[in-house]
């Protein structure tokens, strides 16, 4: 049986949901199939439940370092079961919001794996879905007017190393964890895996972190990287960049894991109780039916132009399925452009420098726009103003004095080009920078606003001040 709809979205994480929910806000009736549950991997294995963990780890570290502040909490301890059970707590709860809103606006819900077809008895054009669920019923055919790919992405691995799940882990073995391990190593030193260096280190477990680059952080201004690897060091995480790990080498014995590092020509031994492989995300657009249509792919991703359409006008794809930023924020945005892009409305196009990016570390990153050195890259002549926490009262209140704003800025314009925080509350404060970003805004007109005290946000009025040599505190 075949059931005539508006729009099939495939995937239901924060890419295909808010774009369900925009389309029904729309008029359309709209069907989303997902294979497990809605939500997706953002919400069951990777933004949330790590940043609950994350949060777990921080209040134990200000458990333990209360007599600073003048509260004495006796000995603290962890208990690690209860801390994954506030996550699946938090997960569940967000997981019935979800299915909540999509029920709300009338959006139908197939559990299963839909697959593009091509022409047929159903439609002269590729676009039927066929969805096929675990129990071997019949499929249900979908015919839809147009179609959203948001089946987003898997943790990648290292040729040549193989992830057991036990000794050596991804990021979604790692999450369901039991028992913290003693030691471990962390194969890359981007934002995944400082989050994880950054939350297990803080649980007390001791942390190697092997990358690559010639730094951690290598997509983050150059200042923010130095920064975050001194105070990784100061919480005594080992930092080897400049490093390839030998996949070859790997050895697992004893309840230890044993692996083999190259640096220069140097070759290093490093032994841990586990191994997390964090070396970035591979698109899922595997048996999902694109052979049946014209879509390409490059590297990897779906091929999409700047309103999220294939080569098959009506069907779209947003995401991490298309690469560029693979962050929810980025799917949920690109899913709400594609569908309003369907009805007509009037759109534009994703501007990636308005994008930020965020890593929910100790201390947390936060940064939007071009680097310091891209900037120059690009051509651009550049002033540069930079204010440290340490300076504002609100961060000594808080206890969390390290980490520094810096704004970069067009010495012949004035237009912002880039603003990099590191520091307490990162991750919420790059807002400011977004809006001024999306208003064209310079550094003069940052520091026109007036931002209250004693508040972190000063240390933008500061920073902005900076960039001209008119810092007050600085």
């Amino acid at each position: 049986m075949a059931e005539n709809v508006d729009l099939v979205v495939l995937g239901a994480g924060p890419g295909g949901y808010v774009a369900a929910v925009r389309a029904a806000q729309l008029g359309m009736k709209v069907a989303v199939v997902e294979k497990e549950k809605v939500g997706g991997v953002c919400l069951h294995k990777g933004c949330i439940p790590s940043k609950t963990l994350l949060r777990s780890a921080e209040i134990y570290q200000h458990a333990k370092h209360g007599e600073e502040y003048g509260v004495r909490v006796g000995d603290v301890t962890l208990d690690f079961a209860g801390v994954q059970a506030r996550k699946e707590k938090v997960v569940g709860q967000l997981h019935k919001g979800v299915e909540g809103l999509l029920k709300k606006n009338k959006v139908d819900v197939y559990k299963g794996v839909g697959r593009i077809l091509g022409p047929s008895i159903f439609s002269p054009q590729p676009g039927t879905i066929s969805v096929e669920s675990e129990d071997g019923s019949d499929p249900v055919m979908l015919v839809p007017q147009y179609v959203l790919i948001a089946t987003g992405s898997r943790p990648r691995t290292l040729p040549g190393l193989d992830i057991d799940g036990t000794y050596v882990m991804n990021s979604d073995h790692a999450l369901q964890m039991q028992e913290l391990p003693q030691s471990i190593i962390i194969v890359g030193g981007g934002v995944i895996g400082i989050e994880w260096a950054s939350m297990l280190s803080d649980f007390g477990v001791e942390v190697t972190v092997v990358e690559f680059a010639n730094r951690i952080l290598p997509f983050e201004d150059e200042d923010v990287s130095k920064e975050m690897a001194r105070l990784m060091k100061k919480r005594k995480v080992r930092v080897l960049t400049n490093t390839k790990v030998l996949p070859e080498s790997v050895s697992k014995a004893d309840g230890v894991v044993t692996l083999q590092a190259k640096s220069g020509s140097e070759v290093i031994t490093l032994t841990a109780e586990k191994v997390l492989v964090s070396v970035g995300r591979q698109a899922n657009i595997e048996d999902i039916g694109l052979h049946n249509t014209a879509i390409e792919t490059e590297k990897g991703v779906i091929k999409v132009n700047e309103f999220m359409q294939t080569k098959e006008k009506h069907i779209y794809a947003i995401g991490d399925v298309v690469g560029g930023y693979q962050l929810a924020h980025v799917a949920s945005h690109e899913g709400i452009l594609a569908v309003e892009h369907m009805a007509g409305l009037n759109v534009h196009p994703l501007n990636p420098q308005e994008v930020p990016r965020c890593t929910y570390s100790r201390p947390e990153v936060g940064s939007i726009g071009l680097t310091e050195a891209e900037a120059k890259a690009q051509g651009y002549e550049v002033k540069v103003g930079k204010f440290p926490f340490r300076g504002a009262g609100k961060a000594l209140v808080y206890g969390e004095p390290d980490g520094f704003i810096k704004i970069v800025s067009d010495a012949k314009t004035d237009d912002l080009l880039g603003v990099h925080i590191i520091g307490p509350h990162a991750t919420d404060m790059i807002s400011e920078a977004g809006l001024a970003k999306v208003l064209d805004a310079t550094a003069w007109e940052i520091a026109q606003v007036i931002h209250p005290h004693p508040t972190l946000s000063e240390a933008y009025l500061e920073a902005a001040l900076a960039v001209d040599g008119k810092a007050i505190h600085g």
